[in-house]
Order: C-alpha cells, then sequence, then structure tokens
C-alpha cells in the first residue's frame, strides 16, 4: 500500500507541475504581442491563493511533505503569471487585477495564516484549514468556467487553453485517487468536483472547435464554389505594391472583369447612326454658298426621311 501511495503521489506530483507549467504557452504569446488581450486573471489568482494554502496545510500535518512542495512550486509558478498579467494588461484591468492580488492574494491570505498560528491549536488547525483549503480548491477548478463563458459567447476556443483544462482534468483524478489511498477527504471532495469540471470543459472545447472547423469548411466551398462560377482567384492579403489602402482581391475582381467587357465583340452601329454619320461627311465637302448649302441640307432631310420610312 505505502508503495502505491508513493506512485500515486508521485504521478499526481507530475500532473500537478504540468498543470502550473500549462500557461507557460499563453504567457508567452502575452510576451510577444505585449496585451493580454481577452484572458482572465481571475484564474491565476485562484490558483496562487489556493497553492498557497495547501502549502501552509502540508506544513502542517504530519507526512504532508509532497503536499508542501508541489503546491509551493504551484505558488511560485502563479506568482509569476500574475506579475506578468499586470505588466501587460491595459491600465484599467491592471488596476482592477492589482486591488484583486492586493485584497485576495495578501490581505486574505495573510489573515487566514494569522489566525491559524495564533488563535487555533493542533487538530483544529488542520480541520479549518482542511476545509478552507477543500472550498477554494473547488473554485479554483471552477475559475476556469469564465473562459468557457467566453467559449460559448464567442463560439472560439482561442482564448480557453486546451493544455491547461486536459491537466487539470487528469490532475484532478490523480489526487482524487490519491486522497482515498491516504484517506485524507479534505484533498479528495474538491478533486472529484474539479474531475467533473474538467471533463466539462474538454467536452466544450471540442464541441466549438468541431464547430469552427465546419464553419471554416464551408467558407472555403463558398469561396471555391466563387471561382468557379465567376471564373476570378481570391487574393486574401493585398498586394504588397498596394499602398493606398484598396483591396487587392477587390482590384483583382474589377480588372478580371474589365478585361471581359473589353474582350466582347464591339456593337455594330445602327442604321441611323450610320446615315447621321454620311450626311456630316457629305455636308463637310467642299465650301457652300448660303443658297445651295439650304437646299443640299432640304434634299438630304428628304432622303433621310425616304430611307427611315424604308
Amino acid at each position: 500500500m505505502t508503495t502505491l501511495i508513493f506512485a500515486v503521489g508521485i504521478i499526481g506530483t507530475v500532473l500537478s507541475l504540468l498543470v502550473f507549467a500549462s500557461p507557460i504557452t499563453t504567457f508567452r504569446e502575452v510576451v510577444k504581442k505585449k496585451s493580454t488581450e481577452n484572458y482572465k486573471v481571475a484564474p491565476y489568482i485562484a490558483t496562487f491563493l489556493c497553492t498557497s494554502l495547501w502549502s501552509f496545510y502540508g506544513g502542517l500535518k504530519p507526512g504532508g511533505f509532497l503536499v508542501a512542495a508541489v503546491n509551493g512550486a504551484g505558488a511560485l509558478f502563479h506568482c509569476v503569471y500574475i506579475l506578468l498579467f499586470l505588466l501587460y494588461s491595459p491600465q484599467h484591468t491592471k488596476v482592477k487585477t492589482a486591488q484583486y492580488v492586493g485584497v485576495v492574494d495578501v490581505g486574505f491570505l495573510a489573515a487566514v495564516i494569522s489566525v491559524t498560528v495564533l488563535g487555533l491549536d493542533g487538530t483544529i488547525q488542520l480541520t479549518v484549514l482542511g476545509m478552507l483549503c477543500s472550498g477554494l480548491t473547488a473554485v479554483m477548478y471552477a475559475s476556469p468556467l469564465l473562459a468557457m463563458k467566453t467559449v460559448i459567447k464567442t463560439k472560439s476556443v482561442e482564448y480557453m487553453p486546451f493544455l491547461l483544462s486536459l491537466f487539470m482534468f487528469l490532475n484532478a483524478g490523480a489526487w482524487a485517487l490519491y486522497s482515498l489511498l491516504v484517506r485524507d477527504f479534505y484533498i479528495g471532495i474538491p478533486n472529484l468536483v474539479g474531475l467533473l469540471l474538467g471533463l466539462a470543459q474538454i467536452t466544450v472545447y471540442l464541441m466549438y472547435k468541431e464547430k469552427a472547423r465546419a464553419t471554416s469548411g464551408k467558407r472555403n466551398m463558398m469561396n471555391a464554389m466563387e471561382i468557379g462560377a465567376y471564373g476570378y482567384e481570391c487574393e486574401e492579403k493585398p498586394s504588397k505594391t498596394n499602398t493606398n489602402g484598396y483591396d487587392g482581391r477587390a482590384i483583382k475582381v474589377t480588372q478580371k472583369a474589365l478585361k471581359k467587357t473589353n474582350s466582347l465583340p464591339k456593337p455594330t452601329l445602327n442604321r441611323e447612326q450610320t446615315i447621321e454619320r454620311v450626311l456630316q461627311k457629305a455636308l463637310s465637302f467642299g465650301e457652300y454658298n448660303n443658297d445651295y448649302h439650304h437646299d443640299d441640307v432640304y434634299s438630304i432631310i428628304h432622303v433621310r426621311e425616304s430611307l427611315e420610312s424604308f
């Protein structure tokens, strides 16, 4: 049994470290773009508080070194994430984030540690702290529900990191099993909740990812139908030589249309236009006297009326 507990504990530790490290890819993009965009800071604030309290709990409990060590590493990871969020978030978000961090991760954490150490003794310390950690862990697992709300609203999984949801699901399962083996239900109950919520997050991610693929496929099919019907090629990006801000695709389509129009056979002149040109050329020959000129004009008009009535 001891070997099984140790093995499950090691598996849980590795999975926890993967959970704590999974946002690295997200914050790499944040640093690259120098913007947090639509990412939410609430999961990182909640996780920092939770891991800090679990580290304290593991330090007080006999044989709780593994719990204290892995959660201490998690607290360090999330401290870095919060600092990066404060650095690259917009000004109004930055102020709110700083307020939340000050109240939750500094004020509340300091108050809990002070009350536990100064006001409680022995078993009561572990009971109160275990119940508090259990409740906060359930909140930590529920915090990505904000990302699920964004996914459902925008119908896009861009701002819901899949690796984080996957590793949280696996991590919750491992620690739920560990809690059964060591009979620590303060660890088991929140991780069972996390197991169910992690499954829900993965389901939502896969569902909307498939919808995004289907929408992209329909769009590509419509583009192919347009190319076949109208015989033009679409340029997704404007030409590099286009510095006037015009859409390169629209220009190319217009040029294609103009070429087709120019390639059509020239319309022939109708009879009336032909007669008018002949008359104009006839009147332009030589110089005429006024008398002869008027006679010629009347004669030509008479000929034109006769031809029109023909």
